[in-house]
């Protein structure tokens, strides 16, 4: 019923910057709190940024002042922003999203994923 595609991905440096996005689309009536989790290999998936539809944030310490998140409720987008990379920072990046549907169901939803690696 709701699809999250992101993109952005990729190899960088360290020192070095990337823009993730993640779109989505089904049968929205409005997207409520979005964000942004990784899972780096062998460990547990971790929250990164989340942003509530009012646009207020909330940040894992280890990307706060490095990571900015944000989103384009007329789009159903949402944005990471992330500069002064880090080896650290390796890891598969999953969009999450909670939305309300025209049936009005709440639905709690995923990407698939994209691989950030930070390597020199």
């Amino acid at each position: 019923q709701v699809q999250l595609v992101e993109s952005g991905g990729g190899l960088v440096q360290p020192g070095g910057s990337l823009r993730l996005s993640c779109t989505a689309s089904g049968s929205i009536f409005r997207s409520n709190t979005m964000g942004w989790y990784r899972q780096a290999p062998g460990k547990e998936r971790e929250l990164v940024a989340t942003i509530t539809s009012g646009r207020n944030t909330n940040y894992a310490d280890s990307v706060k002042g490095r990571f900015t998140n944000s989103r384009d409720n007329a789009k159903n987008t949402v944005y990471l922003q992330m500069n002064s990379l880090k080896p650290e920072d390796t890891a598969v990046y999953y969009c999450n999203g909670r939305f309300r549907l025209y049936n009005s169901n709440a639905l709690d939803a995923w990407g698939q994923g994209t691989l950030v690696t930070v390597s020199s």
